[in-house]
């Protein structure tokens, strides 16, 4: 299918980009199922994505094992295994090579290379694709698997270069791993990240100090082991777990609620709490318990008040319960951990409020806060990401007329679909801007889908190029931002919408009607959004 024309070489039909769950779906589906010719790229040194980088101690996916994986494979479904009912990053890692191992997929990838520059070619109507390496590649079609929480955040301190300890970001955590046993350690952070990486070191460190910006709300993770015979009554019937999957509204494999919360007791609303907490999972908190939490003000509130009383009833230390216990709107993604507040029990750790006393700076010994110096050994930094469009911001990419992303998207990422972008022809984005707010894998799969069947009609039909109109993109960005405004999220500071990153202008990311629904809209879209160009003047 590729052809040499007058102008431009074209080296390859498609330019995959990570190595995820969404990149080597791609790869699979556009190399092994549509039979086109794919370059795949991925800084890291092998497949894993998110989960390549993310070695940090405690590393934990607060997805059930049992979807969080893919599922278009029958016989990869029923040789999956696991021992716990959540995956550690070890194990995720593991899963991923497995895969790339089943479909053949590392072979189409060339690792320790960072894509830099992504240009649209207008006359050619090819992207031409450059790496660190100083490489440039042709392609008709650009998917990009560039992952949600993968473009890290540092907070620029003052004097973070002066300290003369070790310093470590969680999501560039050495292969090596690093010893802090008997060190004195910081945690910047508290967010997910932060609360696993507090929970695995507190018990080996001499002293752990936590610097607080915001407290959590955040609920038991439920972790245990699962018996041979509960696997294999969950493989005997996926056909109807995946089934409730893609069409709820998470995708968490458990089915939420329909009951709210305003219409029952107080009596009944503690007894679903007590009986959520003590089963664990933290979407199954906000969403299995009762249908109007991250809707109602007055359920959210039933839903804050019960995880404050745990926090008071665990943290032994009026002083740092009190720190610990959030104020605000429950209405973030759902934290759920392995014994985070009781944590703070330990004498070797304490807890430091930003907010109350801020950080001044970071010194060649430590921490400096507005109460003080705190000496450290190894400083690390749970600060999270610049999510979602930040990887795309990262790279110079450039559309028809030279457009380039970052200046598009400079009040915010817009998109169609959660995959296309207006002057960007035939780029898709797994995982875009505006997609599904839920488990990711279904939602990777589904994109990837749509993707393969896109790509598969336009090789078909003979057509060159796809974008979505300027009025399709505008329409599907206010759906969004009018479902997120129909919640309680927009009124927590989060990184759902970007409040994590200083200077970021607040903007809506996500699609939250659940994945059902995002599976239904694709299907009543169609094309009908798009334009297409079936000029295959330069490429055949």
């Amino acid at each position: 299918m590729v052809n040499q024309n007058k102008s431009i070489e074209v080296d390859f039909d498609a330019v995959v980009v990570g190595a995820g769950f969404g990149g080597l779906y791609a790869v699979h589906k556009l190399r092994n199922e549509l039979g086109l010719t794919v370059r795949a790229y991925d800084n890291g040194s092998d497949v894993g994505g998110t989960w390549y980088w993310n070695r940090y101690p405690g590393a934990l996916s607060d997805t059930e094992s049992f979807v969080y994986r893919y599922s278009f494979d029958k016989e990869l479904l029923q040789d999956g295994k696991w021992k716990h009912n959540y995956l550690t990053q070890p194990e995720i890692l593991s899963y991923l090579s497995d895969v790339a191992d089943r479909f053949d997929l590392r072979r189409s990838f060339q690792f320790n290379s960072k894509v830099t520059k992504a240009y649209f070619n207008d006359s050619a109507n090819v992207w031409e694709v450059t790496t660190d390496k100083g490489e440039t590649v042709t392609a008709k079609y650009l998917v990009t698997g560039l992952g949600l929480l993968s473009a890290t955040n540092i907070p620029n301190f003052k004097g973070r270069e002066t300290f003369k300890g070790e310093q470590y970001h969680t999501a560039r955590w050495p292969k090596s791993g690093v010893d802090l046993k008997g060190k004195r350690v910081g945690v910047i952070g508290t967010g997910s990240t932060g609360v696993q990486v507090i929970i695995a070191i507190a018990p080996e460190v001499e002293h752990l100090t936590v610097f607080q910006r915001t407290p959590q709300y955040s609920v038991p993770i439920g972790l245990k082991q699962q018996s041979d015979a509960e696997k294999s009554e969950i493989k005997e019937n996926y056909g109807e777990i995946w089934k409730q999957v893609k069409s709820s509204a998470v995708a968490f494999g458990f089915e939420e609620s329909k009951v709210s919360a305003v219409e029952v007791s107080k009596e009944e609303q503690e007894r679903v709490f007590e009986e959520a907490w003590n089963k664990g999972g933290g979407f199954r908190f906000m969403f299995g318990t009762f249908n109007d939490i991250a809707t109602n003000s007055e359920a959210n509130e039933a839903a804050c008040n019960f995880i404050r009383k745990k926090i008071q009833e665990i943290v032994k230390d009026p002083e740092t319960a009190r720190k610990l216990t959030p104020t605000g709107y429950y209405a973030k993604r759902p934290l759920c951990d392995n014994g985070y507040y009781n944590t703070f029990n330990r004498d070797n750790v304490s807890l430091v409020d930003v907010k109350e006393n801020p950080i001044v700076e970071i010194t060649p010994k430590g921490v400096r806060t507005t109460d003080g110096e705190y000496e450290l050994d190894v400083l690390i930094y749970a600060t999270g990401f610049d999510a979602v469009d930040g990887n795309y911001t990262k790279i110079d990419i450039r559309g028809r007329g030279g457009v380039t992303m970052r200046d598009k998207w400079a009040d915010g990422p817009t998109g169609y679909l959660g995959m296309t972008n207006t002057d960007f022809p035939n780029l898709f984005m797994i995982l875009g801007p505006n997609g599904p707010f839920t488990n990711l894998p279904p939602s990777i799969e589904t994109q990837v889908e749509w993707i393969s069947d896109t790509v598969k009609y336009m090789v078909e039909e003979g057509i060159s190029t796809i974008e979505p109109t300027v009025d399709a993109e505008n329409d599907w960005v206010e759906t969004c931002r009018t479902i997120a405004d129909m919640t309680l999220f927009p009124k927590a500071d989060s990184w759902i919408f970007g409040a994590n990153i200083p200077g970021k202008k607040n903007a809506v990311y996500f699609y939250m009607a659940g994945l059902g629904s995002y599976r239904e809209a694709l299907k009543e879209a169609g094309y009908k959004g798009f334009v297409f160009d079936r000029a295959m003047a330069n490429v055949e």
